[in-house]
C-alpha cells in the first residue's frame, strides 16, 4: 500500500477546498446581488441548512468518522476492505433514503423545529425550498462514503474536488435565470439535487478507476457492521450537539429582521480559511495516522501530527488576524452591492469579526479530533460537544436581550473554544505520540509574532487607504493592494523570525 504524502495531500485538498470556497463566493454574491437579505433568502438559507445540517451525520462528518479508519486499517492490515465498503454503502443508502422520505412529510414540523420565529411568508416558503432541497442529503452521503474510500487510498484530488460541482451548478443556473428574466430563487432551489446527483457521480468514477467499483445491494447485519454503528452513534451525536448550536444561533437570529442572512454571509467567509486549512487538513490525517497507528508507527505518527498542528497556525493565524482586522472591507468588496446595501455590510463585518477570533479553535479542533478517530473513540468528543453545546445555548439565549442578533456569533466562537481545552485535556492519556515535538513549540510563538505584526501593517495600510477603499471600482484594486501587502509582510515576518523559513517551503514542495 503506497504511504499518504501529507503535504501534497494538505495541497490537493487544500487547493480544491479554495477553488470551492471562492466560487462560493461568487455563489453568495450572487445570491445577496440578485435576492438580497430579506424573506426569500432567509427561507432559503434555512431550508437549504437543512440538508446540510444532516450531511455532518452522514456525509463528511459522524460517518466518515466512523467509516474512514475501519476501512483504513482494513487496507493497511490486509482485511476486505472491498467486502466492508459494500456492506457500508447499502446501509448508509438505506438509512438516508428512508430520512429523505420522512423529511418530505414532516418538513413543517423541521422548519418549526429550525427556525421557529419565521411566523410570516418565511414559514411557508422555507417548507416549500425544503422539499425540494432535501434529496441533496441522499446523493451527497453516497458521494462522501466513496470521498472516504479515495481518501483512505491516499487520492484526494477526486473527493476534494466534488463540492467545487455544486457552486458551478448553483452560479451556472442563477446566471442563466438572471439572463433569461426567469425567477432566479427558484432556478436556485431546483439546481441544488441536480448537483448532488454530479457530486456522486464524480466521486463513485473516481473509486471505480481506483479499485473499488462498489455496487448497491441488500443491507446485511456483520460484526462489522454491527462495529461501525457503534462507532459511529456517538460521532453522530456529537456532531448533532455541533447542529444544535447552529439551530440554537438560527433561533435566536431569526427574532430579528435580516439577522439570518447577515450570520449566514458572515459565515461563508471565515469557512474560507477554515475549509481550506481546517478541513484539508482533517481529511488528510485521519487516515494516516489510522494506518501509522495500525502499523506501529507511533514516531511517524507523533510527526504527522507536529506537521499538521504547523501547517494549520501558519495559515490560520495570519487569516484570522486579517478578518479581525479588514472585516468592513472584506466584507464591502465582496457583498455590498445590488440588494445588499452599506448597513448590511456594516452588520456582516461585525459578525465576521466575532467569527475570525474563534477562528484557531474551530481550525485546530480538526487537527486534534482524528487523534480520538483513528483509535476508535467517539465518545469523548460527544461528551465535549455536550459541554460546548450548554455554553453556546446558554450564551446565545442569555446574551440576545442585550446584544441582540451577534449573540449567536459570540457563542459560536466561545464554544469552539471551549470544545478544543477539552479536546486537548482528553489527549492527556494517549502518551507521546500526541505530544507535538520541538519544532512546533519552537516555531509557533514566532508565527504567531509575525501575524500579529502583519495586523499592525494591514490595520496602518486600511487607515490610509480608506478614501480608496469607499470608491466604487477602486475599492477592489485597493482590497488587492491590501492582500498582496499582508501577504508580504506575514511570510516576510515569518521567515526572518525563524517562524516559517523559506527553505522548509522550498523543501516541502520538493516532497
Amino acid at each position: 500500500m503506497r504511504p499518504i504524502r501529507l503535504l501534497s495531500g494538505f495541497l490537493t485538498v487544500g487547493f480544491w477546498t479554495l477553488a470551492s470556497r471562492v466560487l462560493g463566493f461568487v455563489r453568495e454574491i450572487m445570491i445577496l446581488s440578485l435576492i438580497g437579505p430579506g424573506p426569500l433568502m432567509d427561507a432559503f438559507v434555512a431550508a437549504f441548512r437543512l440538508p446540510n445540517m444532516f450531511r455532518r451525520f452522514f456525509a463528511e462528518g459522524a460517518f466518515n468518522a466512523a467509516f474512514v479508519p475501519m476501512f483504513s486499517a482494513r487496507l493497511e492490515g490486509e482485511g476486505d476492505a472491498a467486502g466492508f465498503g459494500r456492506d457500508a454503502l447499502a446501509a448508509l443508502a438505506l438509512v438516508t433514503l428512508a430520512l429523505t422520505g420522512l423529511a418530505m412529510v414532516f418538513m413543517p414540523a423541521l422548519v418549526w423545529a429550525t427556525a421557529g420565529g419565521f411566523e410570516d411568508e418565511r414559514f411557508d416558503l422555507t417548507v416549500g425550498f425544503g422539499r425540494i432541497v432535501f434529496p441533496y442529503i441522499f446523493f451527497m452521503s453516497l458521494s462522501a462514503l466513496f470521498s472516504g474510500v479515495l481518501n483512505a487510498t491516499g487520492r484526494f484530488a477526486a473527493a476534494a474536488a466534488a463540492p467545487v460541482l455544486l457552486n458551478i451548478f448553483v452560479i451556472a443556473a442563477m446566471t442563466a435565470a438572471w439572463a433569461t428574466g426567469g425567477a432566479v430563487i427558484q432556478w436556485l432551489v431546483w439546481t441544488v439535487p441536480l448537483a448532488g446527483m454530479a457530486q456522486l457521480a464524480l466521486t463513485w468514477g473516481a473509486a471505480a478507476r481506483a479499485g473499488f467499483g462498489l455496487r448497491l445491494g441488500l443491507p446485511r447485519w456483520t460484526p462489522e457492521m454491527a462495529q461501525l454503528l457503534r462507532t459511529a452513534i456517538p460521532a453522530a451525536l456529537a456532531t448533532g450537539v455541533m447542529q444544535i448550536n447552529l439551530v440554537v444561533g438560527q433561533l435566536v437570529a431569526s427574532q430579528y429582521d435580516n439577522a439570518v442572512s447577515w450570520l449566514f454571509a458572515a459565515d461563508r467567509l471565515y469557512q474560507l480559511p477554515l475549509g481550506v486549512v481546517g478541513i484539508a487538513v482533517g481529511i488528510v490525517l485521519l487516515p494516516d495516522l489510522t494506518r501509522r497507528l495500525t502499523a506501529g508507527d507511533t514516531v511517524g505518527a507523533q510527526e504527522a501530527y507536529s506537521r499538521a498542528s504547523e501547517f494549520s497556525m501558519a495559515l490560520t493565524l495570519p487569516s484570522a488576524v486579517a478578518l479581525m482586522v479588514i472585516p468592513l472591507p472584506l466584507v464591502s468588496v465582496l457583498f455590498e452591492r445590488g440588494a445588499t446595501g452599506a448597513d448590511d455590510a456594516a452588520a456582516i463585518a461585525v459578525a465576521v469579526a466575532i467569527y475570525g477570533l474563534g477562528l484557531p479553535a474551530f481550525v485546530l479542533q480538526k487537527v486534534v479530533q482524528p487523534q480520538y478517530f483513528a483509535r476508535g473513540d467517539t465518545r469523548r468528543p460527544f461528551q465535549y460537544a455536550l459541554v460546548a453545546m450548554v455554553v453556546n445555548a446558554a450564551l446565545a439565549v442569555g446574551l440576545a436581550p442585550v446584544i441582540g442578533w451577534m449573540a449567536p456569533a459570540i457563542a459560536t466562537t466561545v464554544a469552539g473554544w471551549s470544545m478544543l481545552g477539552l479536546l486537548y485535556l482528553g489527549l492527556r492519556g494517549m502518551g507521546d505520540v500526541v505530544r507535538v515535538d520541538s519544532r512546533y513549540r519552537r516555531r509557533l510563538p514566532r508565527i504567531a509574532l509575525a501575524a500579529v505584526l502583519m495586523g499592525v501593517v494591514l490595520w496602518w495600510a486600511s487607515v490610509l487607504m480608506q478614501p480608496a477603499l469607499g470608491t466604487d471600482y477602486v475599492r477592489y484594486v485597493a482590497l488587492f493592494v491590501l492582500i498582496v501587502l499582508s501577504a508580504v509582510s506575514y511570510f516576510g515576518a515569518a521567515h526572518l523570525l525563524g517562524g516559517l523559513p523559506f527553505s522548509d517551503l522550498r523543501r516541502s514542495m520538493r516532497r
